[in-house]
């Protein structure tokens, strides 16, 4: 995020996570709003993000020994960090946050109303998790206007808010918001935003996602916006064993990719959903920066879209 009215939306969203399920189930939510509720002593989500239902390159099995429900994951490991080559031959860092869809869930922040000034202390609103229906990394802001009188973390989910009443805008603020077991880590942050873990209120229980502000994010015609990367593997996506589960092609001895996203996060254009093509590895040591990715050979273009934050960019060696 950035600054004045959209710092404010920051300030107020730095608590999220997510919101589009149909399912009504209020287990955790308290019979009635009328009192404050201390994030600090309440009962913690239960989140997993490697489950089948929760995830498409990164689902967990007895032999890629994925992190477990609950348990804390470390981001700053591979697989979920990968060293690409920015358009002109940058070296990049950014992290893997698996597939996600072009459709953001809702987060609700809540304001002052007459005043635009997010509520202090009141933890942002979502009502999805990992696995869920609907769920995004991905989601769009929508400030509620709540009384003077009103006091932060009276309201703890999603369905007592619908009840209560109050004005709601649907911003076209986005945040990229990755819902995570508490206690996770992903130290890296290009731009001057914290790395720590922010909290939300997913139906009376605190829910942990990090926060990536690498550059603004705004709905495009109601759908998350997307941007090119051209990647390969160790073995093409047409051979047995080929794809993503055969791992990105390095050079030798090397974290080293030859992975390219189009665009910086200072540039125009730019998103953490990329829309992933996957050009011939026979063409892996001529690629070296966009143009050279752009006239390899392609096997596939659009095949999923993934949220990968870039976090880090370093000069072309």
């Amino acid at each position: 995020m950035v600054n004045g009215t959209r710092l404010a939306l920051v300030l107020a969203v730095a608590s999220a996570a997510m919101a589009c399920s149909s399912n009504d189930d209020s287990t955790g939510e308290r019979e009635s709003a009328s009192t404050a509720r201390d994030p600090d002593t309440a009962e913690m989500v239960s989140v997993d993000r490697f489950s089948a239902a929760a995830g498409m390159l990164q689902v967990r099995t007895d032999a890629n020994g994925l992190p477990g429900p609950d348990e804390p994951v470390n981001f700053d490991e591979p697989p979920f960090i990968t060293q690409g080559l920015g358009p002109e031959g940058e070296v990049v860092r950014y992290y893997n946050f698996d597939v996600r869809a072009t459709t953001p869930a809702p987060i609700y922040a809540l304001f002052r109303a007459g005043t635009g000034e997010p509520v202090q202390g009141q933890l942002n609103l979502i009502d999805v998790l990992p696995g869920d229906a609907g769920y995004n990394d991905f989601w769009q802001v929508t400030k509620v206007e709540v009384p003077a009188d009103y006091v932060a973390n009276s309201i703890t989910s999603v369905s007592e808010l619908m009840r209560s009443g109050y004005s709601m805008e649907t911003t076209s603020t986005l945040v990229n918001c990755p819902v995570v077991p508490a206690g996770s880590t992903a130290s890296l942050r290009l731009g001057t935003e914290s790395n720590e873990l922010q909290r939300g209120w997913y139906r009376g229980k605190v829910v942990s996602y990090f926060s990536f502000e690498e550059a603004p994010l705004m709905v495009a015609s109601g759908t998350v916006p997307a941007a090119p990367i051209f990647v390969t593997f160790n073995v093409n996506p047409d051979e047995a064993g080929g794809g993503p589960p055969s791992g990105f092609l390095h050079e030798p001895s090397s974290a080293q990719t030859h992975n390219v996203p189009s665009v910086l996060p200072d540039g125009a254009g730019y998103s953490p959903l990329w829309a992933v093509s996957v050009y011939d590895n026979a063409a892996f040591a001529d690629v070296m920066d966009l143009q050279t990715a752009t006239g390899a050979p392609l096997l596939a273009a659009g095949v999923a879209n993934v949220n990968c934050p870039i976090v880090d960019v370093a000069p072309a060696p």
